[in-house]
């Protein structure tokens, strides 16, 4: 999901609901955890804020599908496509790696596969997202892309 259609979504569980079905996964509803389906996620963010993700290219699709099912629910939909980017750090290392420069307790038992959180990453504001064992996705402003990847890099 390193290039996606990125929305941020503000709303209760009528917004919620609705969007899960427009947008073809549930938004979840625990805490700190991700949905995933059809190359598709939901991550929660807080009680009424979701981060949707979908490939690339689908932005209007997608936005457009989602202002028809929240039409007369109170919502904030933010297309933020453009403002992060996801770096995916991988393989039997890619914990270690990541505690370099995350503060977060990246134990399994801690952080399990599907786990999501705001965090940071050395210096920068990060969402981080536990994707299987061994993988993880790191979202970040645009702008940190570089030094976040040059941090990784100087950890390895």
């Amino acid at each position: 999901m390193a290039d996606s259609a990125r929305f941020v979504l503000q709303g209760g569980p009528a917004a919620r609901e609705a969007a899960g079905g427009a947008f073809g996964v549930p938004m979840p509803e625990a805490a700190c955890r991700a949905n995933t389906g059809g190359g598709r996620a939901a991550l929660w963010l807080g009680p009424d804020e979701r981060l949707l993700l979908a490939p690339e290219g689908t932005q209007a699709g997608v936005a457009a599908a989602l202002a028809a099912a929240l039409a007369g629910i109170p919502h904030s939909l933010v297309d933020v496509s453009e403002r992060q980017v996801a770096i995916r750090v991988d393989g039997p290392a890619a914990r270690d790696l990541l505690a370099t420069g995350c503060p977060l307790d990246l134990d399994p038992e801690a952080f399990p596969v599907g786990a999501c959180t705001r965090t940071l990453f050395a210096k920068a504001e990060a969402l981080l997202w536990r994707r299987a064992a061994e993988e993880y996705h790191l979202e970040v402003g645009r702008s940190f892309a570089e030094y976040v990847r040059g941090c990784l890099r100087s950890a390895q």
